[in-house]
C-alpha cells in the first residue's frame, strides 16, 4: 500500500466516498522513535489572561498559530494583545505576522515568518 493510499485511503467496501479517517491514518504510520525539537501549536485567545499559557508554548521553543477571532471586534483588548505578544516575539528573539484576518503565527528564535504567498502556478 503506498503512502497516498494510507493516506486518501484505498477501494474500501462500506465507507463514505471521500472520507478520511485521520485517526486511522495516524495508528497506521510508523513512529521514527525520533522526538522533534519543536511543534506548531494552534491555540485560541478568548481574553486577556490567556497570554500568559499562550506564551508559554512560544517561549518553549515551538511556534504558534493564534486564532483571536473570538476577540476580533474588541478593538481594546485585541490592540492590547497584539502589543503584548509583540514584545513576547521581541523578547525571544522570534517573529509575528498575520494570516488572514483572524490568525496570526508567533515564531521563537530562529524563525523567521515569510510574509510574501507562496502560489502555484497552473498547467
Amino acid at each position: 500500500m503506498g503512502l497516498g493510499s494510507k493516506i486518501f485511503g484505498g477501494k474500501k467496501t462500506g465507507t463514505t466516498e471521500g472520507y478520511v479517517d485521520l485517526e486511522k491514518y495516524v495508528d497506521t504510520t510508523k513512529d521514527t522513535g525520533t522526538i522533534a525539537k519543536m511543534h506548531v501549536g494552534i491555540g485560541e485567545i478568548q481574553r486577556y489572561e490567556d497570554i500568559k499559557k499562550l506564551s508559554d508554548y512560544v517561549y518553549g521553543g515551538n511556534v504558534l498559530i493564534l486564532d483571536f477571532s473570538p476577540i476580533s471586534d474588541e478593538e481594546v483588548i485585541l490592540k492590547r494583545i497584539t502589543d503584548e505578544l509583540r514584545k513576547i516575539a521581541d523578547d525571544i528573539g522570534g517573529d509575528i505576522a498575520g494570516i488572514g484576518n483572524n490568525l496570526m503565527i508567533i515564531s521563537p528564535c530562529g524563525v523567521k515568518i515569510d510574509r510574501r504567498k507562496i502560489r502555484g502556478t497552473y498547467a
